[in-house]
Parts: structure tokens; C-alpha cells; sequence
């Protein structure tokens, strides 16, 4: 019988061994999101696919929506680790449209994952997974990228904006709204105008 998601905190692997069990369940959850979308994921399939108990899922990922929201937040870490700062002479705002361009084609190569993963960012509550959700990664990305060494709280407003804005480009792509051309042409847009007093 499938266990039922708990009302609790994830736990945070700290060993070697119990971190990569729990890359092993990004990875299948990430190939599982990709084939099926969120909906029709089963955690006992993730479990089975990461060689992992499903008390061990559920103990780093109560619930599917953690677990994926968890995905998009491995996801921004590996946007940060990739991403090249702005170079003298460069605005920040192309810097960082260039990143979240990029970014975004990465991401929807696999669109039925990135949906999930969406999705879950956005259910997820405050409180609901501490240290989870993607929002804190993707400001210090986007401050980094900017070149933006000390941040003030109209800075963070501002990136808190542009995070917003790249989310609902990148669902109405998903949606089939808008194509691919005119989501980066808004990516881009609303770089130049959101972030234009960025660190200033």
C-alpha cells in the first residue's frame, strides 16, 4: 500500500552514502518527470528506480511536490555553477538575459520536467521545506551574474520581479502561448527593464 505523504520537514543527507542516495532520487524523479509529467509520477517507482527504500524517499521527500521542488532547486545550482559573470563593460541586465536564456532552453528540453518542477515551486508553502525552494539560489545567481557584490532590498525587489517573470515566460512557453522566439524576446524585455537600476 503507498505510503502517505507527512506534514514535515525533509531531512538533509549529511554522509557520503546518504548523498548519493539522494542524488540517485533527483535522477529518477528528474527521468520519471520527464516521461510522465507530475501527475502521473508514483513514488514507489522513483524509489525502486533510485534503489532506495521508500521510507527513504519519503524521510528527504515527503511529498511530490518537495521532492521536485528539490529538482528545480539542484537544477539552479547547476545554472550557477555554469554561468559566467558580466565582463567589464557588459549591462548587467544582457548578462543576466543571456543566463536565463540559456537557461531556459536547457530546462525545456525536457518540457513534461520542467512543468513538474514549475509547478512545484509554485505550490510550494513557506515553512512547508525549509532551505528548499529555488527563490534563494536564483537571487544570488542572478546577483552574481550581475555583478552585484552587496545587494540592498530594492535589489533583491528587483530580482525577486525578474525570478517571477522568467517563471510565467516560461510557463506560457510550456502552455503553448507563446513560441520559443517570443518567450526569450520577453526574457530579454524584461531583463532591460526590471533590472536596469540593478546594484545602482
Amino acid at each position: 500500500m503507498p505510503r502517505v505523504a507527512e506534514n514535515r520537514a525533509p531531512a538533509t543527507p549529511s554522509s557520503p552514502a546518504q548523498q548519493e542516495r539522494y542524488r540517485r532520487i533527483l535522477r529518477a524523479a528528474a527521468d520519471h518527470g520527464a516521461e510522465h509529467g507530475l501527475d502521473r509520477i508514483q513514488m514507489l517507482d522513483v524509489a525502486r528506480d533510485a534503489g532506495v527504500a521508500i521510507a527513504t524517499l519519503y524521510r528527504y521527500f515527503p511529498s511530490k511536490t518537495i521532492l521536485f521542488t528539490a529538482l528545480l532547486h539542484s537544477q539552479v545550482e547547476q545554472l550557477d555553477r555554469n554561468s559566467v559573470p558580466v565582463v567589464p563593460g557588459q549591462e548587467p541586465a544582457e548578462a543576466v538575459a543571456r543566463v536565463l536564456v540559456d537557461a531556459a532552453r536547457r530546462l525545456l528540453e525536457r518540457p513534461r520536467l520542467a512543468q513538474a518542477m514549475l509547478q512545484s515551486n509554485n505550490a510550494t508553502v513557506s515553512g512547508e521545506s525549509p532551505n528548499m525552494a529555488a527563490t534563494v539560489e536564483f537571487a544570488d545567481l542572478i546577483l552574481r551574474v550581475a555583478g552585484v557584490a552587496e545587494a540592498n532590498e530594492h535589489d533583491r525587489r528587483l530580482v525577486r520581479l525578474i525570478e517571477q517573470t522568467w517563471y510565467g515566460v516560461l510557463t506560457s512557453q510550456l502552455n503553448g502561448h507563446i513560441t520559443a522566439e517570443e518567450a526569450e524576446a520577453d526574457t530579454v524585455l524584461a531583463c532591460r527593464l526590471l533590472l536596469a537600476e540593478l546594484g545602482r
